[in-house]
Order: C-alpha cells, then sequence, then structure tokens
C-alpha cells in the first residue's frame, strides 16, 4: 500500500537530481569560512532578496531565534500575532534564548494590520517593557497557509521603522507565497530588517534555513549561531542542495497549491468534515463534524495508509509537497470513503 505522507512538507526526499548536486559539491569548513558552496548559497540567497549577506543553519526555528537575539535585549518585548510560529512552535524560545516577553495580536488567521501595531507599542514608561521588534509570518502556517498582502506588509514595516522598531519575516514558507502572489523577491526584501526562508519544506532539500540581512546584523547572527551550537563544518554537501533547490524548486510550488485545492474539494465531500479553511497555497485545516473524534479519524486515515496531524482541537491538517502527485489524490477519494 503506498503510504501518502501529508504531515508537512518537511517529509520531502531529495530529487535523483538534488542528490547529484550533494554528491558533486565542493567543501570545506564551514566554521572557518571555507566552504564554498555554502558561501554561494548564502550569497544567492542575499541576493535574490536584495540583502548584503546570509548565514547557513540547521533549522528555521535557529534563524528566527537568533534573528530575535540579534533584534534584542533582555526585557524587550516582541510584537508578533497569536498564531505565529516563532510563539506557539519553537519552545518558548524568545523566553529562553532572549529574555524577551511577547505581545501578541489577534489578526486574520495570522495577519495584523499597521493598526495593531500602534496599539501594541508600549508608552516610555518604567512599568512596561521596550517594543523592540515586529514579526511577521508569510505563509502563517497556524492560518493555514495564508498570504500576507504585499500593501499591507508595506503598511505594518512603515509603522515599525517609524516607531524605531525592528521588522522580521519568518518565511518558512515564503516562496509559496511569492509563487502565488506573484511579488517581486527584491520589493518584499526592502520592507524587513532580517528574513528567516527555510530550504527543507516545499523547496524538498533534506535540511537548513538561511537568515538574510545586512553585514553588520549577520556578523551578529555568526556570534550567536556559535553560542546556539550551530556552527557546521562540511556544510557544502546540504547547502549544494539549497542552491539546486532555489535554482528548480521555486515555480514548481505551484503544483502544491494547485493540489491543496483539489484535496480541499476531496474532503468537502466527505461525511466527517464540517469545514474547510481555504486554501491560499499548501496547507489545508479541515474542522470536524465531531471534534471527538479527532485521533479516530487520524488513527483510521493512518491505517488506510493517508498520514495527518491534528491541529487544534477539532482539528486536522494535510500539507501537499513534491512527494504528493495527481494519483496519490485519486487513492485519497478512495480512502476517505472508508473513514467513519
Amino acid at each position: 500500500m503506498r503510504v501518502l505522507d501529508f504531515r508537512s512538507d518537511t517529509v520531502t526526499k531529495p530529487t535523483a537530481a538534488m542528490y547529484d548536486a550533494m554528491m558533486a559539491a565542493s567543501l570545506g569548513d564551514d566554521v572557518f569560512g571555507d566552504d564554498p558552496t555554502v558561501n554561494s548559497l548564502e550569497r544567492k540567497a542575499a541576493e535574490m532578496f536584495g540583502k548584503q549577506a546570509a548565514i547557513f543553519c540547521p533549522s528555521g526555528t535557529m534563524t528566527n531565534q537568533i534573528a530575535i537575539k540579534v533584534h534584542t535585549s533582555p526585557g524587550d518585548e516582541v510584537i508578533c500575532d497569536q498564531l505565529s510560529h516563532i510563539y506557539n512552535y519553537e519552545g518558548g524560545g524568545i523566553a529562553f534564548n532572549s529574555g524577551c516577553s511577547v505581545k501578541l495580536l489577534d489578526g486574520n488567521r495570522g495577519r495584523f494590520t499597521a493598526a495593531d501595531v500602534v496599539n501594541a507599542i508600549n508608552p516610555d514608561d518604567p512599568h512596561f517593557p521596550f517594543s523592540r521588534l515586529v514579526s511577521i509570518e508569510n505563509t502563517c502556517n497556524k492560518g493555514g497557509g495564508a498570504i500576507w498582502d504585499i500593501n499591507q506588509i508595506k503598511e505594518v514595516s512603515k509603522i515599525s521603522r517609524e516607531s524605531g522598531l525592528g521588522i522580521h519575516l519568518d518565511g518558512a514558507r515564503l516562496f509559496n507565497a511569492l509563487v502565488e502572489s506573484g511579488n517581486s523577491k527584491q520589493e518584499l526584501g526592502d520592507q524587513f530588517d532580517s528574513i528567516s526562508i527555510c530550504l527543507s519544506k516545499g523547496l524538498g532539500c533534506p535540511v537548513g534555513s538561511l537568515l538574510l540581512g545586512e553585514e553588520h546584523f549577520i556578523r551578529k547572527a555568526r556570534r550567536i549561531r556559535k553560542v546556539f551550537g550551530g556552527g557546521m563544518r562540511q556544510a557544502g554537501i546540504i547547502a549544494a542542495a539549497g542552491i539546486y533547490a532555489l535554482d528548480n524548486h521555486i515555480e514548481r510550488l505551484k503544483q502544491d497549491h494547485n493540489l491543496a485545492k483539489d484535496l480541499s474539494m476531496l474532503l468537502n465531500a466527505t461525511s466527517w468534515v464540517k469545514h474547510i479553511v481555504a486554501p491560499e497555497t499548501n496547507i489545508v485545516v479541515i474542522e470536524l463534524e465531531q471534534p471527538e473524534k479527532q485521533k479516530s479519524i487520524i488513527e483510521q486515515l493512518a491505517r488506510k495508509g493517508v498520514l495527518t496531524v491534528a491541529f487544534g482541537l477539532g482539528k486536522i491538517r494535510f500539507v501537499t509537497h513534491l512527494d504528493i502527485n495527481q494519483n496519490d489524490l485519486n487513492l485519497c477519494a478512495e480512502r476517505f470513503k472508508e473513514i467513519k
């Protein structure tokens, strides 16, 4: 039985061509700055978004946490949406790593407004922490892969900078947003002081994320990566996968988005789904008719070879990616009928 793994786009395996690129990579010691493939990947990613420099790290959690650490001092406050990955899924790292508190916004599927930011900025009063950083997540995972509108980003960026706050982009699935919206990478890059991009989700790499920013920012980031234990040696073997993905796997993300729409229609036709959050990219979130049956339905799906994850009370998440194709959806249509 073919197993259809919808748990995340992180489950993808490197393609044969990506493996070939990895095996042919020139290697060095990246901690000494000697790995030519890592250096090439960092330059390539920075130039794509109009930034001066980049740093290659093992994970998106690390790039986000490094960025927060560079932007803030202990006792500061980070402003983000209540659905943000940096708040929900990074192990309390904002407090643990940076000693900062968080001001949570109640946006629309993870997207908030400039007015929300204004209202969240603390007064200059010793009773309150310093508001220091605004973080945007695009697309928003917990918001069902929701895309930010570029004009809304510009407004949030403008008010943040006018207020003396840094602005960070958690772009774990940024390329999904760009492929769907058609926005310019350079135009988007201009709105942020730092950008985290993930290579191991829709782009299909086995591991790795990048943090982008200006030279002085990335110099500080390298010191923090060292403290966090994120220095890698002959990392070119995985950086080569990143270069291949940036050259070959961006535009194909549209296929994942189309599959997500088709999958949502299949799920909508079942008796056990109450509501579907309209997919904007590659994430499909369903609400069950009977929330108490969440565990049972996930287990039934797994026995039928369809792997998913719980996504809050009575909700299940499906994520499409390069290892899922149209034939797999045909299998889903049959297997969904057997779920009770």
